[in-house]
């Protein structure tokens, strides 16, 4: 399993979650929730991969479905769908900023390999860290999160700088990302705990 791979099953899963908990919040019914949690785990990706001039991986690989639907399941097993005040909820927060992280990296990563300058690399770290999550907004009609949320969007960003200086230094490895990976994850815990904003005008 390559390094990309590995990273966008750790959001899809992540992310599949976060969209199971938004559509419970919601009190949206069965297939509700498997429409959001499929838009907010692979929204993204089929983003990164048109962006990118590739066929979306989910129209070839079945591994991201059975990821989704896995999850969905799982969460019903051990009754997450009991949790409909997301205010504050740590299994929601961890798993959204774990699918953020992940996925920011992923679309470094294709940016990379593809062979993107720097403002590709960005512009694609983000779409594909948010793109997901914001079509799931609109869909249920609500403000997307990267609209409102402290400090959400600009981690994906820091996280595509990194990894483009990383890839630049020839610095780029399963240990480095990982580091990235954790520190992406931290500062997303970090700046929603400690209500972080971007200055408003």
């Amino acid at each position: 399993m390559s390094t990309l791979q590995l990273a966008d099953y750790i959001g899809i899963i992540s992310f599949a979650l976060s969209g199971f908990l938004i559509a419970v919040h919601y009190k949206l019914d069965i297939l509700g929730v498997f429409i959001s949690s499929f838009l907010t785990a692979l929204g993204g990706g089929m983003i990164r991969d048109v962006a990118s001039n590739n066929i979306p991986y989910i129209f070839i690989d079945t591994t991201p479905i059975i990821l989704v639907i896995g999850t969905v399941f799982f969460s019903f097993v051990f009754k997450l769908h009991k949790i409909t005040n997301l205010e504050g909820k740590t299994v929601f927060i961890v798993s959204d900023a774990i699918g953020l992280a992940s996925f920011a990296i992923t679309g470094s990563l294709v940016a990379i390999e593809n062979e993107f300058n720097f403002l590709g690399v960005l512009i694609l770290a983000f779409l594909t860290a948010v793109g997901g999550g914001t079509t799931r907004d609109i869909l249920i009609n609500k403000v997307p999160f990267i609209l409102v949320s402290e400090f959400y969007a600009t981690v994906a960003i820091i996280i595509g700088l990194i990894t483009y200086i990383l890839n630049l230094l020839n610095l780029m490895n399963i240990f480095t990302l990982t580091i990235v990976f954790i520190f992406g994850v931290s500062l997303r815990l970090l700046a929603f705990y400690k209500k972080w904003h971007l200055p408003k005008l």
